[in-house]
Order: structure tokens, then sequence, then C-alpha cells
């Protein structure tokens, strides 16, 4: 039995624009194609027009009542909740077995994710496995998905990568009965919030990644999702955390590959993984 102490600060994250292989061995990116571009409570769309929250965008009708991961997974491909599913290729729904004991969450699919129909294959889905193993989290054990289910991006010339653009505060709402929906057919002991957009889309606007990371939140009801405050500067007791499951938020792995200093950055999101690998091996 132990009392969860809070991890050291980790080396705050900023955007660079390298042309060479950074320290943990992936190429560099402007991450422009990447999920978790930047976080945003309001987003701005194409004719500078605020986006509410609600307002008609709701993906609530499409989400079967009845019915596992399979039903839900067909149910989605056909989802028009909200306009992300005029450009994207496809739904990219969620991936992993129904009695995953952790649920890693992100923000949307990226380039490389939309096109292949699976989340977290690019880049940054490759540095989170690489993250996870380290920590002794096994990939077997989770179920990988993503706040949004389309690819939301700028226009791009022919020929040229699709720019990602970070989904608004509604089109996040109009998707969160899929990720509710997910969260209930699992049960998942813990829930891993990649991002500001994943942890907003659990624990509602109050979430703050810069200042609850490596925390353990108290799970929120699945009903209740992005409607829960989080509560407690200093996160829950371990013990509680293990007995009635718990939300883990970092930052989006897209943002390691972003950093000016990636190897400090890795090592960042490592001390956040363990704080969940912790409570799974409690």
């Amino acid at each position: 039995m132990y009392t969860q102490t809070r991890p050291p600060a980790p080396a705050m994250v900023t955007a660079h624009r390298a042309s060479t292989a950074g320290p943990t061995g992936y190429p560099a990116s402007t991450g422009a194609n990447l999920p978790e571009r930047e976080a945003r409570t309001v987003a701005v769309d194409v004719n500078g027009d605020k986006e509410e929250a609600g307002q008609g965008y709701d993906a609530g009708p499409f989400v079967p009542r009845r019915g596992g991961l399979p039903a839900l997974r067909k149910a989605a491909a056909g989802c028009e909740g909200c306009p992300l599913f005029r450009n994207a290729s496809r739904t990219v729904f969620g991936a992993g077995p129904s009695s995953a004991r952790v649920v890693v969450v992100g923000e949307q699919p990226g380039d490389q994710e939309d096109r292949q129909g699976a989340p977290f294959v690019g880049p940054a889905g490759r540095l989170l496995r690489e993250a996870l193993e380290e920590v002794g989290i096994e990939e077997e054990s989770a179920y990988f998905t993503n706040a949004v289910k389309h690819f939301k991006f700028e226009p791009a010339a022919r020929g040229k990568r699709r720019i990602h653009k970070s989904p608004s505060l509604r089109e996040m709402s109009a998707c969160r009965p899929w990720l509710a929906a997910e969260l209930r057919v699992i049960q998942p002991e813990l829930v891993l919030a990649l991002g500001a957009t994943a942890g907003k889309a659990l624990l509602g606007g109050s979430f703050r990644i810069s200042e609850q990371r490596g925390l353990l939140l108290p799970m929120p009801p699945w009903d209740a999702l992005g409607r829960t405050a989080v509560s407690g500067a200093d996160g829950l007791p371990a013990e509680e955390a293990a007995t009635h499951g718990c939300v883990v938020g970092t930052i989006h792995p897209s943002a390691v590959l972003r950093a000016d200093d990636r190897r400090a950055a890795y090592r960042g999101l490592v001390t956040d993984l363990r704080v969940a690998a912790d409570v799974l091996a409690a």
C-alpha cells in the first residue's frame, strides 16, 4: 500500500520545425498532419465564426442501444452526427479487446489513421506503443480510440499531405456519445487521456493538461462524460484509484515529436504513463 506522490513536473513542450531525426529516433515533423496540434476551448471555422457547443451536432441518434464493440463499429461507419464525415475518408473507430483494462483516448485520427482506418498507426502511435512498453503496459490489454472519430484537416494542394486541424468544441461534444458507448462496453480500470482534447472530452472544460497531467483523477460516469468537474488538485489516493477506476492525463505523443527537446518530452510522457502502470499493477 502506498500513497500517491505528485510526479516531478516534466519539461515544457514547445513546437519546432527541425529537419533531422530527433533523439527519440522518429523523423522530425512540423506536426501539421498530427493530432493535438493545439488545444482550443473555442474553435474558429473557415469563415472565422466562433463555434459553440451543441446547436444540432449530435452523434447520439447513430449510436445503437444494444450490442458490443462490433455493433458500435458497424454503426459508426455511417455516422453523420457532425460535418466532419463529409471530407474524411472514413470513420476511424477504436481498436482493441472488449476486455481491455485500459482505454487510451487521443484527440482525433491523423492523416495515416484516416487512410488506413485504424487508430494510432502513424509516428505518434508508434512512439506511444514504445512508451507503453517501457512502463509495462501491454498493448494486448489496451483499447485505443479517439475523442473524435473523423479526421479534420485543411484542404491541401493535389499531391500534398492534408494539414491537421483541431476539432472544435461542438465537434468534440457531438462525438462524445461514441466514446461513452465504448467505455460503457469495456468498463476499463483506467483511462489514459492523451492531450487537452481527450481530457476535456472525458472530464469537461475545467481540465488543464499543464496542471493535471500525471495525476489520478476520478473516473466519470459514462453518461456524464465532459460534465464532471475535475476535483482534487493533487489527485486521488492510489488505493482509491485502483478500486474505483481513474483517468490519467498526459501529453499527446505527437507533442513529443514536435518538441524542441524530444528526449525530455518523451521522459515526461513516460513519467505520466508510469503513474497509470502503477495503478494497473496494484
